[in-house]
């Protein structure tokens, strides 16, 4: 990827022109493509800070990313004016980088609706012309398999849809799958003979299923989860006891982690009698919170 600045003598000189906001618009009145020129407001251009670029991205920026309003009055356009005296193979990817950097400050803005950003290269290098494509799509190895995955609708996994008979037939994703749409459920007896069913083909390891079990436990509904593993570890007398004693683990693990957390919490209460009783003697919040150790916020509630 060429390394060239923002100090560069040629970045200089082109910011300097195309930052002015009436050479700008003849720049687009001239270059913009005629489909797009006809949609836009060039009489509301305003210039953008260029400070979303990426991080790795900085040391190569020199462009100019100007906004502006439809001819409808609805809606924004970007252009980003890139300017570049060495070519660069990988430029369309870059260009696209930008683009996707200009929509995503777009939406933190507010907007609803992805702006259309239009990425232009002004190129004035020795080699002539350009000798590198400027569709992203044609840096692909495959560029047409490359053009049917991005112009089209990504692959959506909606397993909320999926018939349990069909989920079933998933082999090692099936346990995963069969769980996670019916998590939410209040009562999952009604799955135990499906999951006794998975767990008989040996579709998950221990790891596996001590990570499916702990999910179950604190995701769904924890009072029905001893009856529930009960009732599959009954069915299965080969793997009865391995997965008691998973449920088992995680239920000391659960308990340790109340018996902490109730530590904690017993050490906070403590620590704020200490700070109201020191309140009420006159203490200034900044000693108390010193000396207890308490986040500004914990205090506040005292101080009414």
């Amino acid at each position: 990827m060429a390394t060239s600045t923002t100090s560069t003598p040629h970045d200089a000189v082109f910011k300097q022109f195309l930052c002015h906001p009436d050479t700008a618009r003849d720049f687009l009145e001239i270059h913009l493509p005629t489909t797009l020129r006809q949609i836009c407001n060039l009489n509301t251009l305003r210039l953008e800070s260029g400070s979303f670029i990426e991080e790795d991205l900085r040391p190569h920026y020199s462009d100019i990313l100007w906004s502006l309003e439809t001819s409808e009055g609805e809606g924004y356009i970007y252009v980003v004016i890139e300017h570049q005296s060495t070519p660069d193979a990988h430029m369309a990817f870059r260009l696209m980088r930008y683009a996707m950097a200009a929509m995503q400050r777009h939406l933190e803005a507010g907007h609803k609706t992805l702006p259309l950003v239009v990425p232009m290269l002004f190129y004035h290098g020795n080699r002539s012309p350009y000798p590198f494509s400027l569709c992203w799509l044609d840096e692909f190895a495959d560029p047409v398999m490359a053009r049917k995955l991005y112009a089209t609708a990504f692959p959506l996994v909606d397993i909320t849809v999926v018939p349990d008979d069909e989920i079933m037939r998933h082999r090692r994703v099936a346990l995963l799958e069969l769980i996670q749409k019916h998590i939410r459920q209040r009562d999952l007896m009604g799955l135990v003979e499906q999951l006794v069913a998975l767990l008989v083909k040996g579709y998950a390891n221990d790891t596996q299923l001590q990570s499916l079990f702990n999910y179950m436990m604190h995701t769904g509904d924890a009072a029905r989860f001893n009856t529930f593993i009960r009732q599959v570890a009954m069915r299965i007398p080969q793997h009865k006891e391995k997965i008691m004693t998973i449920a088992d683990r995680l239920r000391q693990e659960g308990h340790r982690n109340g018996l902490q957390q109730g530590k904690q919490e017993g050490q906070r209460l403590a620590a704020l009698r200490i700070a109201r009783s020191m309140l009420n003697d006159g203490f200034d919040r900044d000693t108390v919170l010193r000396v207890t150790g308490l986040a500004p916020t914990d205090l506040a509630s005292e101080s009414h």
